[in-house]
Order: C-alpha cells, then sequence, then structure tokens
C-alpha cells in the first residue's frame, strides 16, 4: 500500500482523499476501481460510465479529485469537466484519454481540468496526479508535457501581445482626451441659389498627421469603450468655435444614437452656443430605443438644437429611420449625389427624397457636390442646400461665400 502524502489537503473526517472516476470503458473502469479501493489513503466514492451520471454523481457526493475520460459518452469529458465544476466546485479534475494530441488536452483545460493523464499510466504516476492534483498542481503525463507547455507559453504569449496592443490603443486614445482640445476644421454649407454659407459643419481630424481616418479613430474608442469620451470631447471643441460664425449659421456635428442620449454628452449640449447647433445622427447606425432618443431630442428641440438625419438613402433604415425621428434636415449621401447628372436612377431617387423631405416640412442638403454639373443637376432638382468640395474644402474658419455659376 502507498502512504498518505503529508502535503495532502483532504476534506474527509478520516483524512483520506475523496475520490471518483468516469470511464466508459468497463475493463478500465474496474481496474481503476480495484486500484483505488485498495489504497488507504484514498476513500474511492463512486464510478460514472456517461457524462451526465459524472455530473450526478459529483454532485452527490462531493469528490476532492475525479478521474475523468475525455471520450466517454453523453458529451464527453469536457461537458462532464464543466459540469462538475459547477455541482461541485472544490474538485479538482484530472482528464483521462488514450489520446495525448494537443487539442484534446487543450479543450480538457479550458474546460477547467487540472491535469491530463494518457491512458497506460503507471498506477503509481496515476496515484501521484491524484495527489498533486488535490495540491492545487496540474499533473502532465510525460509524453505531452512538453507540446503543452509550448502551446500554453504561445497562449499566453499571445494574450500578453493582444493585452499590450490593447493597452496602447487605450493609450493612444487616452492621450487625444487628454490634449488641448480635438482638431477640428469647418465645411461650409451653401445655399445654392444664392451661395449664401447658411451652416459649417464640424469634422473632428483626431490626427494631425493623418494616418488614420476620423471613422478609424471612433471605431477604435468605441471597442474600448471611450466612443462617448471621444465624441464629447470633439463636440466640446466645435463649440469653442461657435462664436467665430458668422451670426445666423448654423453649426452641425455629428453623433451616432447611442451617444446621444448619454447625460454628459446632454451636459454637453447645455454650454453656450449649443442653440445654434444642428446634431446629424447617421442613417448607418441602428437606433437601439427610439422613444429614448426622441425623449433626448425633444428636450434639445426646447433648446433650439435642431436634428439633421447624415447619409440619407445609403443607411440599413431608410425611409422608416427618418419617420421615427422627424429631422429639420436630411442629408443626401454623397453616394447618390456622386455623377447625379450621368445617372437617370440617382435622380429619381433624389427627387423621390426631395418630395419626401417637403412633405415632412425638412430642409434637404446634398453632401459630397464636386463637379459643375453635380451641382447644376441637384439645383435643378430642387435641393435647396449643398456642401462639397465644389463649393469649399474643409479649413479653419472663417471662410468666405463660394462664386457660383451662373
Amino acid at each position: 500500500m502507498i502512504r498518505q502524502q503529508p502535503e495532502m489537503e483532504s476534506r474527509t473526517a478520516n483524512g483520506r482523499l475523496r475520490v471518483m472516476i468516469a470511464e466508459d470503458e468497463q475493463t478500465l473502469r474496474t481496474a481503476l476501481t480495484t486500484f483505488l479501493q485498495g489504497e488507504e489513503s484514498i476513500e474511492f466514492v463512486a464510478a460514472a460510465t456517461e457524462t451526465e451520471e459524472a455530473v450526478q454523481l459529483a454532485r452527490r457526493h462531493q469528490p476532492d479529485v475525479a478521474l475523468i475520460d475525455v471520450r466517454m459518452p453523453g458529451g464527453g469529458g469536457p461537458v462532464a469537466a464543466r459540469g462538475i465544476k459547477v455541482a461541485s466546485p472544490q474538485t479538482r479534475v484530472v482528464a483521462l484519454s488514450a489520446y495525448d494530441d494537443r487539442a484534446s488536452v487543450l479543450e480538457m483545460f479550458r474546460a477547467g481540468a487540472s491535469g491530463f493523464l494518457v491512458k497506460g499510466t503507471p498506477a503509481q504516476a496515476i496515484l501521484d496526479a491524484i495527489f498533486a492534483a488535490a495540491r492545487g498542481h496540474g499533473p502532465l503525463s510525460s509524453s505531452i508535457a512538453a507540446e503543452v507547455i509550448q502551446e500554453l507559453a504561445s497562449q499566453l504569449q499571445r494574450e500578453e501581445l493582444e493585452s499590450e496592443e490593447r493597452r496602447q490603443r487605450t493609450d493612444r486614445v487616452l492621450r487625444l482626451l487628454r490634449g488641448a482640445q480635438v482638431p477640428i476644421v469647418f465645411q461650409p454649407i451653401v445655399d445654392l441659389r444664392t451661395g449664401d454659407i447658411v451652416g459649417a459643419e464640424a469634422l473632428a481630424r483626431f490626427d494631425a498627421t493623418g494616418d488614420q481616418a476620423p471613422e478609424r479613430w471612433l471605431e477604435e474608442a468605441e471597442q474600448l469603450g471611450l466612443r462617448a469620451d471621444l465624441e464629447i470631447a470633439a463636440l466640446r471643441a466645435a463649440l469653442r468655435e461657435v462664436d467665430h460664425l458668422p451670426k445666423g449659421v448654423f453649426l452641425s456635428v455629428n453623433t451616432s444614437p447611442a451617444v446621444a442620449v448619454v447625460p454628459r454628452f446632454l451636459q454637453a449640449l447645455a454650454e453656450p452656443g449649443a442653440k445654434r447647433l444642428v446634431l446629424e445622427i447617421t442613417e448607418h447606425a441602428p437606433v437601439e430605443d427610439y422613444d429614448a432618443l426622441n425623449g433626448t431630442l425633444r428636450t434639445l428641440r426646447a433648446r433650439g438644437i435642431r436634428l439633421a438625419i447624415d447619409d440619407a438613402g445609403a443607411g440599413f433604415a431608410s425611409f422608416r429611420h427618418i419617420v421615427r425621428l422627424a429631422p429639420d434636415f436630411i442629408k443626401l449621401d454623397m453616394t447618390l449625389t456622386r455623377d447625379i447628372d450621368a445617372d437617370p436612377a440617382r435622380r429619381a431617387l433624389a427627387t423621390a427624397m426631395v418630395s419626401f423631405a417637403l412633405e415632412i416640412g425638412a430642409t434637404m442638403i446634398a453632401e459630397g457636390i464636386e463637379t459643375e454639373e453635380e451641382f447644376r443637376t441637384l439645383r435643378s432638382l430642387g435641393i435647396g442646400l449643398g456642401q462639397g468640395y465644389f463649393l469649399g474644402v474643409p479649413g479653419a474658419l472663417p471662410f468666405s461665400s463660394p462664386r457660383l455659376p451662373a
């Protein structure tokens, strides 16, 4: 008989370690049962033949260690290991397998196993593994130890690299937020009939070097849980410039539906100058709760803030999005204005949008106007306002009105 190892932790009154097995192969199950029942340091409590039985027996007997077959019926070792960790959290699971492939080993470890033994391991080694598992160690058969250690080391390295990458990305966004202010440029919104500037869209650049597009900054900030912070910083930076706009010219700023209802965003909109704002909400972004968003918009409209639906005609929600939010402005997406002079389908859709806007009392703004032909076509369709490189490139305030063709 093997003496009980003195450093072993036991939960039984008689000082013996409580052990169960789960093995569907009768010959091996009988051999293991006989072997464990003959050990003075072991109190053998149960033997299961399939997954669900193993979980139920673990719940009933609360063993210190469970030897679990990787490929038994009813879901196999991974399912049994997860179930046992729920039914008897203190139980240490040691996997038994006829296979020593890396995938089986890692699958069992992910399921909560403490160790992994290949079937055919000598009896003394099995007993040592039971004691090691009870002490919180992770016994491994020598045939798989080196490969698994290498895989686990690679996995840890990947996790460290991912963690470091996330830390660097977070630091980059936080450095921007801690800076004096987010860089902002402005693009004029022009009356297509008179050439007068009636508004200016604030465009956050975030990265003065231009190495990363604003959309990528916002996507990255969202992944890090910092999108609201970045949008609020851009809003505050834009509001600092509002006094440089001519009297009667509105300031248009972009926000996502999710951030528009954040209390901190609403607090920023209470600052002086906010009453000149037009809040642009893109049609590309889904609205999770229209009632909540409309409740916020009612509060903002009471302060004089107006609403624009950006990218109209290109997003997922189309007219439904516009109807639910009842905007003051509808901005025709540049994918529809591009080459509209040569595309009957684009002209037909733009005409329908103009009629729709007229019915609901909204003003149309055409985005992305880059050529004189596009400008003339959009004006002839009855679109009143526009912006784009043909009318004025983004830049610092103040800017002058463009000279329109006759």
